[in-house]
């Protein structure tokens, strides 16, 4: 079962060709306890996709296939988690605060699915409210 939810930046620190080597050992560590969502599987291949074909991108797309074939869960944006979001979405306007709309899809899976949130940018998902997160950078 998974306890952690891992964003955009710490699943491609894998295959980073200077990737942080603790990031690394942590998601080796956790294989077999974390998920991602469909949002970040989409923002990691935009970004192949848009290489031009290159040996860098052919080992990028043999890291994602692997990453996709890989026993990880995916997550969907269902309905209890558009829920949970809009309702943080108001919640956030109300005070004046806004997110990138990515981040609160991110966030409410993470939410809903009681994981914990595992990500770079901390200061990004710090709003939402009852919302663990980790940085496996610090």
């Amino acid at each position: 079962m998974a306890q952690y939810l891992l964003d955009t930046k710490i699943l491609s620190e894998a295959s980073s060709l200077n990737g942080n080597a603790q990031v690394i050992a942590k998601l080796n560590e956790n294989a077999q306890l974390a998920a991602t969502v469909a949002v970040v599987m989409h923002e990691l291949l935009y970004g192949c996709y848009r290489l031009p074909v290159s040996r860098r991108r052919t080992a990028l797309e043999r890291y994602l296939t692997g990453l996709l074939s890989s026993s990880m869960p995916v997550l969907a944006y269902t309905i209890e988690a558009a829920d949970w979001h809009a309702h943080e979405r108001a919640r956030l306007s109300q005070v004046g605060r806004t997110s990138p709309y990515v981040d609160g899809q991110i966030a409410a899976i993470a939410a809903i699915n009681q994981l914990v949130l595992v990500t770079r940018n901390v200061a990004d998902f710090a709003a939402f409210q009852n919302l663990p997160l980790e940085n496996w950078f610090a």
